[in-house]
């Protein structure tokens, strides 16, 4: 297709240039036999022809140069507007939309003026995932700050009785713990998302690692009453252990913390063409279509009220999926409001330290 378009462009090229030394062979021809006739002298041959080529040359060279300068002038407006729309972006002005016509496919210009553009557009939207992201962090860290505040205030009552003193220092020490943990999931999604995060894959067993991580949240599903169904076989993986186990911690903690006393958890595993599926299944409070969409960005929360109940940050997914991705991984998940929630994980058996 481009070279079609590039044949068609080269034919219209060579047709406007015959076309312009006919006229201007033309007129050079009735111009010079008038300045002939005006002097009186009416060279032949030779003479004759050489002239009437130098008026053709004449004409074509004041063309060019009239052509020259008014694209020159162009060009100058363009690379002003170009300089100016920069000038806009460096400020912060996201808004720029250069509107100048060119050939994106074939055309170098045009294909700057769209990656102009493009970088306006990608800026602005990282600028407002920045703002949305200082104010939810603004929002989680108020809230804990605002309660610790006001038990503090509250614990100044020298009439409290002892049990009320004790509730509201309960109270202070749980919101702090929810704020220090806050921060410490900021700082581990910032160190992942920077790429300079330890990375240190390893041959291990990960059918051990998921029992592992079971037997330590035992006192969270056996007070609940909670069915344990692990399904798993012997399989060795070669990724990070510290940061898979984060991932495993992540979804069983919250599987636990919203499946319903005497619910079930089962966790399964299965692996083929090199890859391994690890599926952790709850029959708890379940999702919607619409929160299963956003369940893996940044401080989203499905429920609002369970989750400020369950002191939850929003963040745990996201780091979850954010370590996926460093391992070439995959997590999916499907649920039905008021029925289950079942995660995928899918990753390689062996992955690399390149990420």
């Amino acid at each position: 297709m481009k070279n079609w378009k590039f044949v068609v462009k080269l034919i219209m090229v060579l047709t406007v240039f015959l076309l312009a030394n006919l006229l201007f062979a033309f007129i050079a021809f009735h111009v010079t036999a008038w300045i002939y006739s005006w002097l009186d002298r009416h060279p032949h041959g030779f003479w004759q022809q050489l002239n009437t080529v130098i008026g053709v040359f004449v004409l074509f060279a004041c063309s060019a140069a009239v052509i020259f300068l008014l694209g020159l002038k162009q060009q100058r407006n363009y690379w002003d507007t170009i300089v100016d729309a920069i000038g806009r972006i460096a400020k912060g002005d996201f808004t720029v939309k250069l509107d100048i016509k060119s050939d994106e496919d074939n055309d170098h210009f045009g294909q700057l003026i769209n990656g102009i553009n493009q970088m306006a557009v990608e800026l602005g939207e990282l600028e407002r995932m920045r703002q949305e992201f200082i104010s939810n962090v603004s929002h989680e860290i108020q809230s804990p700050l605002t309660s610790i505040n006001g038990f503090a205030k509250a614990l100044k009552n020298m009439n409290l009785s002892e049990e009320k003193r004790h509730h509201y220092l309960e109270i202070i020490e749980m919101e702090s713990h929810r704020l220090s943990k806050i921060s410490d999931n900021l700082l581990k999604l910032t160190s992942l998302e920077s790429q300079h995060h330890p990375f240190e894959p390893k041959h291990y067993r990960l059918d051990k690692q998921l029992r592992n991580v079971v037997l330590s949240l035992e006192p969270n599903w056996l007070e609940k009453n909670i069915d344990m169904d692990i399904q798993l076989k012997n399989l060795s993986i070669k990724a990070d252990e510290d940061l898979m186990n984060q991932v495993w911690m992540n979804l069983l903690s919250n599987s636990i913390k919203f499946t319903p006393h005497g619910g079930q958890i089962r966790i399964s595993m299965t692996s083929q063409q090199g890859m391994v599926t690890v599926v952790i299944a709850d029959n708890g409070i379940g999702l919607t279509e619409e929160q299963q969409k956003h369940v893996f960005e940044r401080f989203y929360k499905a429920d609002q009220s369970r989750v400020a109940k369950n002191g939850g940050s929003g963040l745990g997914l996201s780091i979850v999926k954010k370590i996926l991705d460093i391992h070439h991984g995959s997590i999916t998940v499907q649920s039905k409001l008021a029925e289950h929630t079942t995660f995928t994980i899918t990753m390689p058996l062996e992955i690399t330290r390149e990420h």
